[in-house]
């Protein structure tokens, strides 16, 4: 017997035994699976190319690792039933303005069932390594009215705001905030509670949810404040909480339209 096939033959009760000891070990339940799409670049960093991906080079973003932990990421590029059919959970992170079929398949998600977590940042104070007007830069300005106006919202740049990092009080943590904006309830059907100095809504729309906040300095990649990796916890508990009395609850000094 040539030397290959007799070592072969000597592993194979070896392999045979560690297959039935894995059959046997208690399997990990399957993380839920949590939808990301956004210009902050939680899932690929920041990198000059996708090699610089591929080979490390790019500067990975903490939020990724601290998200793992809980869910099973899935990258969008775009949105629309096939991509969201699968979904619970929706993190969106300062995303590109969407077009009016992404805004339709969104609504219609999670008028569904679905919740998304929204960071929606008027003038965001983040650093990036890449210069403003480059395309791989996170988007300063975020163009969400279309999709907040139907779910009965405005976002508003608060002037009166001044910048550099502070601390809001929203109930249940604290979330560092950088000139934030300024959220205010429509005239819409759907109910929505604004709280954390109008910071933060939440919204039930459907059968689904929607936490919003008009900040997103907690995801800076560089330079994260010391309270972000605790205050994302908390955002993503209450957004993707699998039951919420949204509707006709009003968060500690929030307010509550109906």
């Amino acid at each position: 017997m040539r030397p290959s096939l007799w070592l072969a033959a000597a592993l194979l009760p070896l392999a045979s035994a560690c297959q039935a000891r894995e059959a046997e070990a208690p399997q990990r339940p399957e993380l839920p699976a949590l939808g990301l799409m956004g210009t902050i670049p939680i899932y690929w960093g920041e990198a000059d190319a996708f090699g610089d991906v591929l080979n490390g080079r790019n500067s990975v973003h903490w939020a990724r690792a601290q998200l793992e932990r809980s869910y099973r990421l899935e990258p969008l590029d775009t949105l629309d039933a096939a991509s969201l059919a699968p979904l619970d959970f929706l993190l969106l992170a300062q995303p590109r303005a969407l077009t009016p079929a992404e805004n339709v398949a969104l609504d219609e998600w999670v008028r569904q069932g679905g919740r998304v977590l929204l960071f929606a940042d008027p003038m965001l104070t983040g650093n990036s390594r890449f210069a403003i007007g480059d395309r791989r830069r996170p988007q300063d300005v975020v163009l969400l009215s279309p999709i907040l106006s139907h779910w009965g919202l405005r976002l508003e740049f608060d002037v009166e705001r001044p910048e550099g990092v502070a601390l809001l009080d929203a109930g249940g943590a604290r979330l560092p905030v950088n000139r934030p904006g300024r959220l205010a309830a429509d005239s819409a059907a759907d109910d929505c509670a604004i709280d954390a100095e109008a910071v933060l809504a939440r919204c039930r729309i459907g059968e689904g949810e929607a936490l919003v906040i008009a900040d997103a300095a907690l995801l800076d990649l560089y330079q994260p404040h010391p309270g972000s990796a605790a205050a994302l916890a908390w955002l993503t508990r209450e957004g993707f909480a699998e039951s919420g009395e949204i509707a006709g609850r009003a968060p500690a000094g929030g307010t509550v339209r109906h």
